[in-house]
């Protein structure tokens, strides 16, 4: 592929993302004009229609949407090849987007993710963060840190943590409700889960197994980190990851509960990227970042 086809790629597909000729032109430094000849280029080229234009909008057709899939699959692999070539003498820098969920965002990135800046000058950082799993390459992600088991992906995975579930409250609850001492105990207690009877079904070593207890509240939150937030100040007890609750631990705001018979339930945490990407210099040098981040944490 010559470099021209490759930025028309590239041209289009910013015209897709953006969804107008002018937004895209500024993004690319060129006239609106000029953008719209490009885009009619490619399609006479295909003889396909790729947009819809009205005055209003822009709107992708069944082969505009196919020719947007393969452009950013294409662009993704030149750009991983490159990356090869340059990653064992190049200085990381460059745009990096990335996708995590709310957690690892509040607990390990945003108190840290200065010091990455500071550490890599040459690199700006933009910060996705949702609970829901990105597509990497449909949102041109660079790499996203994702937890528990991975299905089946053409995505490379490098695991850079194990984390566990701790039982914990705050001392102020225990002083007024007392401290379970026995898993059992916990059946009078208010305990603060996410929805659905997965997480409220809590497990621990008995003489005969693990045995799965049933709890319950007065509060269920599908964010964890408001169930930290209520947990911090003294609503009941939360069973959550541990780095999500070490640093309220250090600081004394969270005690950790039954931890002879507690089950941990120890799940991995993955950095996820597009194939090849992961050699990039500013990708490689963020995954270890956030994997010296967990480490620290631990």
């Amino acid at each position: 592929m010559n470099g021209s086809a490759s930025a028309e790629m590239n041209a289009f597909v910013r015209v897709a993302e953006r969804g107008s000729f002018a937004a895209a032109a500024e993004d690319l430094s060129l006239t609106p004009s000029a953008l719209s000849k490009l885009v009619t280029r490619i399609e006479d080229r295909l003889g396909v229609r790729l947009l819809t234009r009205t005055t209003r909008k822009l709107a992708l057709t069944a082969e505009g949407e196919l020719f947007v899939a393969r452009s950013r699959e294409i662009l993704a692999s030149i750009e991983a090849a490159e990356a090869e070539v340059t990653a064992a003498s190049e200085r990381p820098r460059g745009h990096l987007r990335v996708s995590v969920g709310t957690a690892i965002a509040k607990q390990i990135l945003g108190p840290t993710l200065p010091l990455f800046l500071d550490r890599y000058p040459d690199i700006t950082v933009e910060l996705h963060v949702s609970d829901r799993q990105a597509d990497l390459v449909a949102e041109q992600i660079d790499v996203a840190i994702r937890s528990g088991a991975l299905g089946d992906s053409t995505l490379v995975a490098r695991k850079i943590a194990e984390a566990k579930r701790v039982i914990c409250a705050s001392p102020a609850y225990l002083r007024k409700h007392g401290s379970p001492q026995v898993p059992a105990d916990l059946l009078q207690h208010n305990c603060l889960t996410l929805p659905g009877p997965a997480w409220s079904r809590w497990p621990f070593h008995t003489h005969e197994g693990i045995n799965r207890l049933d709890v319950s509240g007065s509060f269920t939150s599908d964010n964890a980190d408001l169930l930290l937030d209520v947990a911090v100040a003294g609503l009941g007890i939360a069973r959550l990851a541990d780095f999500m609750v070490d640093r309220a631990v250090q600081r004394g705001d969270l005690v950790p509960l039954l931890l002879d018979s507690h089950v941990p339930d120890p799940f991995p945490m993955h950095a996820l990227t597009v194939p090849g990407r992961h050699r990039a210099p500013r990708i490689r040098a963020f995954i270890d970042f956030v994997a010296e981040q967990f480490e620290r944490a631990a």
